[in-house]
């Protein structure tokens, strides 16, 4: 379904809202992520993914990427 997403997306390029709670599948997909706390609900911080377009799946494996996504789950825990 991701890929299938970031392909639409590819050739229809259109702002796209996705809520998701799995920071891989936010990174892969998102130009910039917002990560939100727990109730109340607020935005605690905004992520840019500079990686390039069109995205692969093996992307995922990047050193950059990896580091990203430690990033984010250290924002979560607090």
């Amino acid at each position: 379904m991701q890929e299938l997403l970031d392909m639409l997306w590819e050739t229809e390029p259109r702002t796209v809202l996705l809520v998701t709670h799995d920071i891989e599948e936010a990174l892969y997909l998102a130009d910039r992520v917002l990560v939100m706390s727990a109730r109340p609900g607020r935005i605690l911080d905004s992520v840019l993914v500079n990686f390039e377009r069109p995205r692969h799946l093996d992307i995922r494996r990047l050193p950059a990427f990896t580091a990203m996504k430690a990033g984010i789950a250290d924002i979560l825990r607090g």
